[in-house]
């Protein structure tokens, strides 16, 4: 077999971290891959505390390499160091906690993000009404709203307050209707523009994971901004994903960006849950006719062509859009209406998904 660091990097990702079941590529531990003829140099950079973790991976890793290039494979293991500032650009918590974000989110059974590569589709409205159904259902539930530039959770919520920063700095989420809250929204005024760049964007994300004290959770809900740029790479790059809902509306045009979307989650070995078409027709109040502002169908045959799951679809409703408005989302407003029985149904396909799936810890 002709070696490459491209190759190579995806023989590695037959080497699982420990506990998880996602692989040290996905987690990015492999820093640099380095070719001299025959030989192979691999860099794997951690900030891993359990010395028996490290050496499982190390273990694994050169086994690998050891079978690509016999003799010839040198794994060099290096500690990630610096300030806080870069250990939050890198992904780990700052000094003071012995634990990487893998084991800061031990507590929680599953983590799933509600993602879109356009923006208006109503992912923020998905995302809400999405952890509101699954605390209804009886889970115990978290949701991250991971938009820095434009956070929706405070409106959507109605939460106005400030969460509570513990002495050594650890911020305890904003409860509200039975589901753990956290926002950028909550920590500045609403007016104010993040003007980020891509790394103050990752580390507020990467804050999200390793700062709060999300408890015992079985799902946590990542709201994550649309596209497929900082945020959305550092979640996969950071935390194994128990899966993706990818949101769309029926036009073509916002077919086109969620196809990239799901792309994007299949390179990085997130799995993709379903295809979630929201808007998905109006229907008059007043005389019961039904039309297909946004096109029709799009999101079933999208899901067909690339072999994921439709979810089903969320009609064009006034009262989804008002009730989000006004701070209290239809699942929590309006539980009986049709709008909420949709969201309860795409939750109960939620948990079917994650139900097959192996947790990440027991329940």
């Amino acid at each position: 077999m002709s070696l490459s660091a491209d190759s190579i990097r995806e023989e590695l990702r037959a080497v699982k971290y420990p506990g998880f079941s996602r692989d040290i590529v996905s987690f990015g531990l492999i820093q640099d891959i380095h070719l001299h003829g025959d030989a192979i140099h691999v860099v794997l950079e951690h900030s891993i505390e359990d010395a028996g973790v490290l050496e499982r991976i190390r273990r694994g890793a050169q086994a690998v390499l050891d079978g690509l290039a016999p003799g010839s494979a040198e794994l060099e293991i290096r500690r990630k160091g610096g300030s806080t500032a870069q250990a939050a650009a890198q992904g780990r918590p700052g000094p003071g906690s012995q634990q990487t974000i893998p084991q800061r989110l031990a507590g929680i059974a599953h983590i799933v993000a509600v993602a879109s590569a356009k923006g208006g589709v109503g992912k923020s409205t998905v995302a809400t009404n999405l952890a509101l159904a699954l605390a209804r259902s009886g889970k115990r539930v978290g949701l991250l709203d991971a938009d820095v530039y434009g956070p929706s959770l405070p409106t959507m919520m109605g939460v106005g307050e400030k969460p509570v920063i513990t002495e050594d700095r650890k911020m305890i989420p904003i409860e509200r209707d039975g589901i753990k809250m956290i926002s950028i929204g909550f920590l500045v005024p609403k007016d104010k523009a993040m003007i980020w760049r891509g790394p103050m964007v990752m580390g507020a994300v990467q804050q999200f994971l390793a700062d709060c004290i999300w408890g015992e959770l079985d799902v946590l809900v990542v709201d994550l901004p649309p596209g497929t740029g900082d945020a959305q790479l550092t979640l996969v790059q950071q935390v194994p994903l128990s899966g993706v809902v990818m949101v769309t509306t029926p036009q073509e045009v916002a077919l086109i960006d969620v196809v990239r979307g799901i792309q994007m989650f299949e390179e990085t070995n997130a799995p993709i849950i379903g295809v979630l078409e929201n808007m998905s027709g109006f229907v008059c109040p007043s005389c019961g006719h039904e039309e297909d502002i946004f096109g029709k169908g799009g999101g079933r045959r999208t899901s067909e062509r690339y072999g994921v799951p439709y979810l089903g679809s969320i009609p064009l409703d006034p009262a989804i859009r008002k009730s989000g408005d006004d701070g209290r989302p239809i699942v929590a407003s309006h539980p009986d209406s049709a709008g909420a029985r949709g969201f309860a149904e795409v939750a109960d396909s939620v948990v079917r998904f994650l139900q097959a799936r192996t947790p990440r810890r027991a329940s």
